[in-house]
């Protein structure tokens, strides 16, 4: 999972480098996807968009992340962190969403690695 968020994170720094916003912000809402069940990881995806609002002058993203930064790892480790949520202030703070097909198939196989890994020991 770690790499996949890592991929994630390098995508949004890769595109914002090369002037492309949207598709920076969007590797953003896919890396917060990947983050909800780890409350240190959700929490740095969040503090990463409130970095990007700041860097953007984004004073409405900026703003409805300091409640998400205050709410990510205690959501996080009481597992009510709302699955699929993209974690921008376009959406509720507890409303779930569809998770995009091609992460939903990431987290299924990782989450049955790990399971094989856990049996074999």
């Amino acid at each position: 999972m770690a790499e996949l968020l890592r991929a994630e994170l390098g995508a949004s720094a890769a595109a914002e480098a090369s002037g492309d916003m949207a598709t920076a912000w969007r590797a953003l809402e896919r890396a917060h996807i990947l983050s909800q069940a780890f409350a240190v990881a959700h929490t740095g995806v969040h503090w990463s968009m409130f970095r990007f609002a700041f860097r953007r002058r984004d004073v409405r993203e900026m703003l409805g992340q300091l409640p998400r930064l205050l709410l990510a790892a205690p959501g996080s480790l009481l597992g009510r962190a709302p699955l699929g949520n993209t974690g921008g202030a376009n959406v509720g703070i507890f409303d779930p969403m569809p998770i995009p097909e091609d992460l939903r198939e990431k987290l299924e196989s990782a989450a049955a690695s790990t399971t094989r890994r856990d049996v074999a020991r």
